[in-house]
């Protein structure tokens, strides 16, 4: 495919920043969105706009209709087993604290051991201790290697110590790297837990099979693969989600509800619309559908030959400078495109701030992730992250940059 063919698809990448064309490469906070989806969430806005499963006239027939299309277009691109074991949240954060929220209440009890890594985003851990707070679960962390990947040895030996859940990533959003899921999944399994994904940064970037994984729980979100904010995917499978107690009560989650002087009768809807209390957010599903349209369209061979030689260049490049500290593998190997790093004598955010003079967008701090960074020993870092549709004159340019700062 033509990268600039590609690139004319999304507004933005014309943007200038401070005189220099827009060099965008914070794609691991979120990727930006193709004509096709801003123009799918115009058209509904404008032509089918009604609330859902709440009206027989047209335009709310044809908003639930486009609606519960976008659960099977989702379940189809997981590979679920069905489409009612797509439950649509906000983002992945939504995902985890709702999972953590009804295995809290039905399912783990006081000094039950839920196990989660360093290597994780800030939602896949403070969900968990704040339930250690409410019900007094333990929770342990699995600890990283000095090169920042998940120490196998350690993960075992906690899961043998009895744990009932499995809280991970699928891939570092600091580090890019990919876990061995479907390994760690079938150890969990052997071992009783029940194993909870962070997907954010997996789903984006590869094919992800949820059944070839045998996952429980998987979330991701719609805006960090060319869809809006404010639309996140929760998976489950069946079986155990019906079983588990809802989230939040309200609109459209229930078939009836029968109030006498003496009794309150209620009877919740099945899967999915049992989690999906309120008024559903149609343009954000509308969003994420024609999102994953526009990813097949651009295929999952491109993407990965792309990133590959974006993130090939940039690490061979950064190496050659001995001012630059990168974290993580050291090689393209078993990652995405995600590069952390750090300049001598500058601090991340000093770094992102002069990159930003000259239009190059990048991430600094601690992404979400301070024990990483507390288990490899740095106060934070500076982010590269690419997607499909950078170029490697893109990266020339921040290279370019970098090398003047002495």
């Amino acid at each position: 495919m033509d990268i600039n063919e590609i690139r004319a698809d999304f507004p933005i990448l014309k943007k200038k920043i401070n005189g220099n064309k827009l060099i965008y490469f914070d794609n691991a906070a979120t990727t930006q969105k193709p004509r096709q989806v801003i123009d799918a969430i115009s058209k509904f806005y404008k032509e089918k706009n009604a609330n859902i499963h709440r009206g027989v006239h047209t335009l709310s027939q044809e908003a639930t209709y486009l609606y519960e299309e976008a659960h099977k277009v989702v379940g189809e691109f997981i590979n679920s087993k069905k489409w009612q074991e797509i439950v649509f949240v906000r983002n992945t954060t939504e995902a985890l604290n709702l999972l953590s929220y009804i295995l809290g209440k039905s399912y783990l009890k006081e000094g039950d051991l839920v196990l989660t890594t360093k290597l994780e985003h800030h939602s896949n851990i403070l969900p968990w201790l704040l339930l250690k707070e409410i019900k007094g679960i333990r929770v342990k962390l699995v600890e990283i290697t000095k090169e920042g990947i998940l120490d196998l040895e350690d993960l075992e030996n906690k899961l043998k110590e009895g744990a009932k859940v499995l809280a991970i990533t699928h891939t570092s959003n600091v580090t890019g790297w990919i876990t061995p899921l479907k390994e760690i999944i079938k150890k969990a399994k052997r071992e009783g837990a029940i194993v909870v994904v962070d997907g954010a940064q997996a789903v984006p970037h590869f094919k992800v099979d949820v059944q070839e994984l045998d996952v429980d729980f998987y979330g991701f979100s719609g805006h960090k693969m060319l869809g809006p904010m404010g639309i996140g995917v929760l998976y489950g499978k069946e079986e155990l989600l019906s079983k588990l107690p809802p989230f939040l009560s309200g609109g459209d989650m229930l078939d009836t509800l029968s109030l006498t002087n003496k009794t309150c009768q209620l009877c919740l809807k099945t899967l999915p619309w049992k989690y999906e209390a309120g008024t559903s957010n149609v343009e954000g599903a509308i969003g994420i559908m024609e999102a994953i349209k526009y990813i097949k369209k651009i295929g999952w061979d491109f993407i990965a030959e792309n990133e590959k030689k974006l993130l090939s260049f940039a690490l061979n490049n950064l190496k050659e400078m001995k001012n630059i500290e990168i974290y993580g593998p050291k090689n393209d190997e078993n990652r995405v495109g995600v590069i952390p790093f750090n300049v001598k004598g500058f601090s991340a955010n000093e770094v992102a701030t002069i990159l930003d003079q000259y239009g190059i967008a990048i991430r600094s701090g601690y992404h979400c992730a301070q024990p990483f960074h507390e288990a490899i020993g740095i106060p934070s870092s500076a982010r590269m992250s690419f997607y499909f549709y950078n170029k490697i004159e893109e990266v020339k340019k921040t290279i370019s940059v970098l090398r003047k700062l002495k």
